[in-house]
């Protein structure tokens, strides 16, 4: 099966997105599969990765003020995608490739959406929470109609689409390298290097930008040096309010690293931590908590993202979206001590193997229903001669039943209206 990746705003700092899309394809490839991945970027290139996967550049423009965030157009991905020959499509973007769905279905193509995201969420960072609703609602309804399948990464990522009934929707959880982030880490040299003498080590891991709350590291510092706890907070991330957070945090303990392109000191980092800090309300998954756990390191998390299912007693704890809140999370999470084997144990229940795996069967459903939607999509004969045999049955009045889709949904029932 060949399986084509869509995903703009993939770039070299796009964190949680780009790890899901590279870890997905390298396990397509490891298990037989070809796999094509599209991504936006400043010009054309074509190469091979070492995972196997074939990527593929198309000129896009820059979306926001981190470098690397672009977006191509449709109409240029289209004019691509008949060259590549493709089973099954599988878009990582809700918004500007949203006609994907459809482009595939036209072609017999079976085609995946994943959700990376709450759309009402992120809405209600501009309007009211009615018209986020509103807004969110009718778009997922046209996403679910779009596509074969819409796959959501948790239960708190699906509930939008649950909310307007869409029944093509299934709970794919994501994975953590469990490799790479590890609690045997956490040596004496790397902690001397991030604590730089501190007694409390705080670590927060995330994009920089509105919509993950990144003060709120500095708000729990503040606290806990106010009650002589000395401490220090590393910020691992970049994005539009690395400026904003540095004037904030003048004069404090804070060290701020930018996007750490170099996975190993990431991992050095969270397992030397006693506490990462994980403050966005909006998560799907949180790959940097389930990084962090890896590590054996607890999360404090807000409790209105899905990882407040994730951050349980023993190996973390949700908090309120405020400062205080988060701080006296952290305070409890200090007092209990030792959460290494706990914290690991709860991010080893989340593989990429098994997601991997989760997927491939979507693909290949989908791509074998689309597949035999095209070969019976010329009436035969005698069915032509049955048909018009048949006495037609007047037109019902009255609402009707609409159907999802809007056609055949499986080759059984398209066997019994023949």
């Amino acid at each position: 099966m060949h399986i084509v990746q869509l995903a703009n705003f993939y770039g070299p700092r796009s964190g949680g997105l780009r790890t899901a899309v590279d870890q997905l394809g390298a396990g397509y490839v490891a298990h037989g599969h070809a796999v094509t991945l599209v991504v936006a970027g400043r010009g054309h290139a074509d190469e091979a990765l070492d995972s196997g996967v074939r990527r593929i550049t198309v000129p896009g423009r820059k979306f926001f003020r981190v470098e690397g965030y672009r977006a191509a157009s449709p109409v240029l991905i289209r004019r691509l995608l008949p060259q590549l020959g493709a089973d099954s499509l599988e878009v990582s973007d809700r918004l500007t490739l949203r006609g994907m769905g459809p482009w595939a279905k036209a072609h017999g193509i079976g085609s995946i959406m994943i959700s990376h995201e709450r759309l009402d969420r992120m809405i209600e960072l501009g309007a009211p929470s009615s018209v986020a609703t509103w807004a969110s609602d009718v778009a997922n309804l046209g996403t679910a109609r779009s596509y074969d399948t819409v796959v959501c990464t948790t239960a708190f990522a699906g509930e939008e689409f649950a909310r307007v009934q869409a029944p093509n929707v299934e709970t794919v959880p994501l994975g953590v390298d469990l490799d790479t982030f590890r609690p045997t880490r956490a040596t004496r040299t790397a902690r001397a290097t991030w604590s730089d003498g501190a007694d409390v080590l705080l670590v927060q891991s995330c994009r920089l930008s509105m919509e993950k709350h990144p003060a709120r590291g500095i708000e729990v510092l503040r606290a806990l040096l106010a009650d002589g706890v000395p401490a220090r907070l590393v910020i691992a991330g970049d994005g539009a309010m690395a400026g904003e957070l540095r004037r904030q945090a003048r004069g404090l303990p804070v060290a701020f690293t930018g996007h750490l392109t170099d996975r190993n000191a990431l991992a050095d980092l969270l397992a030397c931590a006693d506490v990462a800090i994980c403050p966005g309300p909006h998560e799907t998954f949180g790959l940097s908590a389930m990084e962090a756990l890896a590590s054996g390191t607890p999360i404090v998390v807000s409790r209105n993202s899905a990882l407040a299912e994730v951050a349980r007693g023993d190996c973390g704890l949700p908090a309120a979206d405020t400062g205080a809140a988060f701080a006296a999370a952290v305070r409890t999470v200090l007092a209990r001590g030792d959460y290494a084997e706990t914290a690991r144990a709860r991010a080893e229940q989340y593989t990429w193997d098994r997601a991997v795996e989760t997927m491939l069967s979507l693909h290949r459903s989908t791509a074998d229903r689309r597949r035999f939607l095209r070969t019976t999509s010329a009436p035969n004969p005698t069915a032509l001669l049955r048909r018009s045999l048949i006495p037609v049955a007047p037109p019902r009045t009255g609402p009707q039943r609409r159907a999802w889709p809007p056609e055949a949904s499986s080759p059984d029932s398209l066997e019994r209206a023949r």
